[in-house]
């Protein structure tokens, strides 16, 4: 089948023309740079604040729509609700569509959907939008697998990180601002600047982000989402990867829950006030998100979680065995906690788009959706645990969830085949510029091999050497028969 690369199209969505400079060409490859890599994180930050501005505001919904408290605490729980949907739904078109037009369609949508938020005096109307603004504010987790197409390998998980901080930033943003803007005017200023910001997105996606072709052209969207069903259950990378990041959210929700209640009760009796500017240590990891990126890049992804895992264990044993006695290990373990739950999230996500470059979209709404059942899982087993046995067994709980993420990282070696599910094979090589390298003179031997067999056969009119399969010839993943003795590096045809 031809690749729909050959003629690409001069129009976004069919009416606003493209940039000569970001038209897609084959033969020279948009440069990822930090402008196109500052605005995918800026992006992210301000995307996925509109999950977030509700949460300081709901007493001031409450008065404005004249309305119970129980009434508006709905709506935190319909925006993630819609978020989910958007993940499962709108997210894995990334593997259909040409993501420059769809990340700017949604951009257009969501301002447009603010505007309403913003003016609206009906609730049920504000719910509804709520609902619909979560669903197209997966921006984010389309940008993460661009990122990880456009830029080059030795430098993926860096560009990825820029994405992942400004995802974390935008959580600990949309909090402080929508609390101090609240705090002076009335509310609907907080979604008035919420319209301005995504219209800065909008405008810079237009004139930024380059086109980038489809990657799968010749499957439907049911194709896609019945193959993002299929790899939750025929991929070992990527299982062993959600039940990893499955555990890791739920210590990072149970931590901060529980945290709440022993820095509001003995001995430390903080103010709500001051509860809340905890959070704000929290953008020390955020800051170290670029740095972090590029120290995966030079580990495989398999040591560089247990690294992680190592550190956080260790970090979480402060906080159990000294929380309840000084401030300082407190400040001490959010720190070290942030900085390396960003770690392990960023090595699995590196881990999980190397099963395929033709679904990295889908395998990223199949990893998202384990982060929100962890959190769910987190939030209810951390509540529970500190009501029956106090906060101190409520933060050890996490050295449990620690142990369990050990466990699930130690089934699997560092260089298992693609669909090898226990065991270790491939050596122990931890630097990933020596794997890569290994690799690189094994597919020169093999393609030498293959040379001198053409040659020997070419009375018989078959052709040498190999083929570079182009963007949508890459597999399909998993709409065609997959070769189950490949390697996790092969593209299959």
């Amino acid at each position: 089948m031809k690749n729909d690369s050959s003629s690409p199209p001069t129009h976004d969505l069919g009416l606003l023309p493209i940039p000569r400079r970001l038209r897609y060409d084959p033969d020279k490859p948009f440069h990822f740079g930090l402008l196109l890599n500052v605005l995918f994180g800026f992006a992210s930050t301000f995307i996925v604040a509109n999950l977030y501005y509700c949460q300081p505001l709901l007493i001031q919904f409450s008065d404005s729509f004249g309305v119970s408290y129980e009434r508006v605490s709905r709506i935190p729980t319909l925006l993630q609700a819609g978020y989910a949907v958007g993940i499962v739904l709108i997210s894995p078109l990334g593997d259909l569509v040409r993501r420059r037009g769809l990340i700017i369609l949604l951009a257009l949508i969501s301002s447009c959907l603010t505007v309403g938020l913003a003016v609206t005096p009906s609730l049920v109307v504000f719910e509804a939008l709520c609902f619909l603004v979560g669903m197209v504010s997966v921006t984010p987790q389309i940008m993460i697998p661009l990122a990880a197409d456009l830029a080059p390998p030795e430098r993926r998980a860096a560009a990825m990180s820029v994405v992942f901080s400004g995802l974390l930033f935008g959580v600990l943003l949309a909090r402080v601002l929508a609390g101090i803007i609240a705090q002076f005017v009335t509310w609907r200023v907080v979604y008035y600047m919420a319209i301005g910001v995504q219209v800065l997105v909008l405008i810079a996606s237009y004139f930024v982000i380059p086109d980038y072709p489809a990657k799968n052209t010749d499957i439907t969207y049911f194709d896609i989402l019945r193959t993002m069903a299929r790899f939750a259950y025929t991929e070992p990378i990527l299982i062993q990867a959600c039940l990893v990041n499955l555990a890791s959210c739920a210590c990072f929700t149970n931590f901060w829950v529980t945290l709440t209640f022993l820095l509001g009760g003995a001995p430390y009796h903080y103010s709500t006030l001051v509860i809340g500017l905890f959070g704000l240590v929290g953008m020390f990891g955020v800051a170290l998100g670029p740095f972090v990126g590029k120290g995966i890049d030079m580990l495989v992804p398999w040591y560089a979680s247990l690294v992680a895992v190592l550190a956080l264990s260790c970090f979480q044993a402060i906080q159990v065995a000294a929380g309840d006695l000084n401030i300082a290990a407190v400040v001490v373990a959010i720190m070290g906690l942030d900085v390396f739950r960003q770690m392990l999230q960023m090595s699995l996500a590196s881990s999980v788009f190397s099963i395929s470059a033709a679904a990295r979209a889908r395998l990223n709404a199949v990893f998202v959706l384990s982060l929100f059942i962890g959190q769910l899982m987190g939030t209810a087993a951390g509540t529970k645990v500190f009501t029956t046995y106090g906060w101190r067994a409520a933060a050890a709980l996490n050295l449990g969830f620690y142990a369990w993420i050990l466990a699930v990282i130690m089934l699997r070696g560092p260089h298992c085949e693609r669909y090898t599910w226990f065991g270790y094979q491939g050596g122990w090589q931890a630097r990933k510029r020596a794997v890569e390298a290994r690799k690189k003179r094994a597919e020169e031997d093999a393609a030498e091999k293959d040379g001198r067999g053409a040659q020997g056969s070419q009375g018989e009119g078959e052709t040498g050497g190999t083929t570079t399969p182009q963007v949508g010839d890459l597999e399909k993943g998993g709409v065609e028969n997959e070769n189950r003795g490949s390697s996790e590096s092969k593209d299959e045809k």
